[in-house]
């Protein structure tokens, strides 16, 4: 299916243009993209928000924000967890939050075909991989983070590390379309699925309320095939709403728009595309009248909470519009078959 000329998806009453415009006006002259006007930047969701600009055609913006991350970018390689106005906040230095860039550059890559950009952002996802793998654990996991002390918390998280797993391989595709092989990041990437299939104890066990440490396995490709069925229905009802969306967490009451959308881009990553679309249609008229997608709400008795404009709510919505309908030639990014098929 395709956008019409004006950029509107009359099936789903979705304006592609109108919503990715709204995260090019939360965007900072440097380049930026904070959660929203006057709130916090945290890297991971800075490069979410630059994916939703891509699939929307802003691509010398989506160009601004990778480049704002080359030039704050830690000399090991990393990102502070927090920033405002281009200043840290928060100085832990973030495992997943730094390899997050190559899901990012990759996707910008497969959009524009800018071999250029590509060469450019090369040893910014380098720096950042390097970072996440001297992180890894001898059993596979990834400790999350160091701290602003440079003490490493050995604490390994399923769904950051699940993320890595999905950093890794697009940038080893990165790098075989520059011509460069690192066999330690394979490595890396085998022992780290390793551990996210076969060893549940080495992660934090008391994040499991959160639906992410649900989909994300899936999501990010470590768990396929008839384990990512079976992963999908057995915690189903724990974090589902049927006809409203996904918790955020499984003992309250509260949906958000993102975990809904990751949820159906988990779907038809494994391939169950009819699913996919009954999950995202649940959220389509969830928004306000400026285009953008509500945060959350509570349910049953919808109230919108938080009422913050999110920039990277509204870029997964556009990532899960993207998988949906294949709007771009990065649609099929976290598709399993494609994955195991071929590079992307």
């Amino acid at each position: 299916m395709k956008l019409d000329a004006t950029g509107k998806k009359q099936d789903l009453g979705l304006d592609i243009t109108r919503l990715s415009a709204q995260i090019a006006k939360v965007q900072q002259t440097s380049g930026e993209i904070p959660w929203c006007i006057g709130k916090k930047t945290d890297p991971w969701d800075h490069v979410e928000a630059a994916m939703g600009l891509s699939i929307g055609g802003w691509l010398v913006e989506a160009q601004a924000a990778y480049a704002w991350m080359a030039a704050n970018q830690n000399p090991d390689g990393s990102w502070f967890a927090a920033y405002r106005q281009g200043r840290a906040q928060d100085r832990t230095r973030d495992a997943n939050m730094s390899a997050y860039i190559a899901v990012g550059v990759l996707q910008h890559y497969l959009i524009t075909g800018d071999v250029g950009f590509l060469r450019k952002l090369w040893p910014v996802v380098n720096a950042a991989i390097d970072f996440a793998l001297s992180l890894q654990s001898a059993h596979g996991d990834i400790y999350w983070a160091i701290s602003p002390a440079g003490r490493v918390d050995r604490m390994a998280l399923l769904t950051g590390s699940s993320s890595i797993c999905m950093s890794i391989k697009c940038a080893l595709a990165i790098g075989r379309h520059l011509g460069h092989s690192r066999p330690s990041w394979q490595e890396g990437l085998r022992k780290l699925e390793n551990a996210i299939l076969h060893k549940p104890h080495r992660f934090n066990m008391t994040k499991s309320r959160y639906s992410m440490d649900w989909y994300y396995p899936v999501l990010c490709g470590a768990v396929t095939g008839p384990l990512a069925r079976e992963r999908i229905d057995r915690h189903w009802k724990r974090y589902v709403i049927d006809g409203q969306g996904v918790r955020c967490v499984f003992d309250a009451p509260w949906i958000t728009i993102a975990e809904t959308c990751e949820l159906a881009l988990a779907l038809v990553a494994m391939g169950d595309l009819p699913l996919a679309r009954v999950v995202f249609n649940w959220i389509g008229d969830k928004r306000y009248e400026d285009g953008c997608y509500w945060a959350g709400h509570t349910f049953p008795d919808m109230t919108v909470w938080p009422e913050d404009k999110l920039s990277w709510t509204n870029a997964v919505v556009l990532m899960a519009v993207d998988a949906l309908y294949e709007l771009t030639p990065a649609s099929r990014l976290f598709s399993h078959r494609h994955w195991n098929d071929t590079e992307p």
